[in-house]
């Protein structure tokens, strides 16, 4: 049986490193697969090149789409809002756009919520209540999508994630051969994302790991800024198959509405009628 796929997501490339690889495997399934993001991260890390002329949310935009085709996207839609950014203070709203940290729950909710009713969403993918590493418009997608679900009637909401020691033991591996900058605090992982105990589903990916990494690549503007030699998405891009492959070969989700104890599902559409 077909099911429908929507991924809700903060920012274009959001997609890419959490979620493409389940995106692509429904998609290569039959399922049909939505993409969602509430803003065109215009406010996101890029080089001169991609934000001088002040068009860097339409080229993000842009690069979605590419990331789209890649994992096989039937539909891509922008809520409108504009991004938030990453400073200690939130810029100013742009004439006619909301900073999506200041948009109200509900009416964001709503938008949300009219794409879910239209589409006779299955499955909804969000975020955890951490809002994976913590960005101010990752935790308001988690509350925005989880009211949407409710307004829309949603079977099911799974919230993307990682297992949070994988992540402190992969950080302590790789500070033996690479040099993080100073201002890279690897103890900040210690309260992001979600303890191993709380995952619900764990998606094997590697047969999608070409989708996947085509979708990073989709995302050029960002995978350079001006005055540093690395982002992470570049450095993600360098890492050799099968190495990539490996590392990039599954991807986990928390269900919030899972009975306690239950077995750690292999398939996000498992159980449903």
């Amino acid at each position: 049986m077909a099911y429908t796929l929507l991924a809700f997501h903060a920012h274009p490339d959001d997609e890419a490193l959490l979620t493409s690889g389940t995106m692509a495997r429904a998609a290569a399934e039959g399922h049909r697969v939505i993409c969602v993001v509430a803003t065109d991260g215009d406010l996101g890390l890029a080089s001169g090149q991609f934000r001088d002329d002040g068009r860097l949310g339409e080229r993000r935009m842009a690069e979605l789409r590419e990331s789209g085709r890649a994992l096989g996207v039937s539909r891509i839609e922008h809520l409108g809002y504009a991004d938030s950014g990453m400073g200690p203070e939130t810029d100013p709203d742009p004439p006619g756009r909301v900073r999506f940290i200041r948009a109200d729950v509900d009416e964001a909710a709503g938008r949300l919520a009219d794409i879910l009713r239209e589409e006779s969403v299955d499955v909804l993918l969000t975020y955890d209540a951490n809002g994976g590493y913590g960005h101010r418009d990752h935790v308001k997608v988690h509350e925005v999508g989880g009211r949407a679900a409710e307004l829309a009637g949603t079977p099911r909401v799974l919230q993307a994630t990682v297992p949070r020691d994988t992540i402190c033991r992969g950080i302590a591996l790789a500070s033996k051969i690479y040099r993080f900058p100073p201002e890279f605090d690897p103890t900040s992982f210690e309260r992001a994302f979600s303890p191993r105990s709380a995952i619900t589903h764990r998606i094997s990916v590697w047969r999608q790991a070409g989708a996947k990494r085509a979708s990073m690549r989709a995302h050029a503007s960002q995978a350079t800024v001006d005055g540093e030699a690395d982002r992470t998405l570049a450095a993600f891009l360098r890492i050799p198959r099968p190495l990539y492959d490996m590392v990039f070969g599954r991807e986990w989700y928390v269900d919030p509405a899972a009975d306690p104890g239950a077995q750690v599902a292999r398939d996000v559409f498992a159980g449903l009628p």
